[in-house]
């Protein structure tokens, strides 16, 4: 028997396979209490090589550092992610503990990141939007061609960067219109498991 009702949890057509991306992830009330807490926390400029990025960002269990580097254990999750943690797990189809990694980035209006992909140690990466919504661009090289995709990552949704979207693509998000933060967890690749 076929079904005619989509299936919110894969990426359209157009987007990089295995992407996938759910709208109203988290309830309003839900996001207001994320962002009250992250009004606590120490967040600071993001570093690359001595240069100062234009968005502020705070990492638990373990941070990567741009000016050395290297990988470097820091904070555990404080209890407040561990929820989040848990449904963005299961988002995954993963175990809450695999995700030894969070990355909390604020952007302020006019604030965006270039293209890039993901360290090479991590695997999976959930990503979940709350504030302003943002474009999520996407694009390959292709021959001497760019590929190009982009979806609105809308605030509370979540989206799930595996297989080729993760590898194959690079991402970006242009400059926002308001603030915005997302929460960011990663895994690690079994080859690249740090020691505790």
């Amino acid at each position: 028997m076929s079904h005619s009702q989509p299936d919110l949890f894969r990426a359209p057509p157009s987007l990089p396979e295995e992407f996938r991306y759910q709208p109203d992830f988290l309830s309003t009330d839900e996001e207001l209490g994320l962002v009250d807490q992250f009004a606590a926390l120490p967040f600071k400029a993001f570093e690359f090589r001595g240069y100062r990025g234009n968005r502020r960002v705070l990492s638990f269990g373990w941070q990567y550092d741009f000016n050395r580097m290297e990988l470097q254990r820091t904070e555990d999750m404080p209890a407040f992610l561990l929820p989040l943690r848990e449904r963005a797990a299961r988002f995954a189809s993963l175990e809450a503990a695999e995700f030894q990694h969070v990355l909390l980035t604020e952007y302020s209006a006019g604030a965006g990141i270039g293209w890039h992909k993901d360290k090479p140690m991590f695997a999976e990466v959930v990503g979940i939007s709350l504030g302003s919504p943002c474009v999520f661009r996407f694009r390959r090289k292709v021959g001497s061609k760019w590929e190009r995709a982009s979806v609105v990552t809308e605030p509370r949704s979540v989206y799930l960067l595996q297989g080729p979207s993760r590898t194959e693509w690079e991402h970006s998000i242009p400059a926002v219109d308001s603030q915005r933060y997302s929460v960011t967890f990663r895994n690690f690749k079994p080859s690249h498991q740090p020691e505790r």
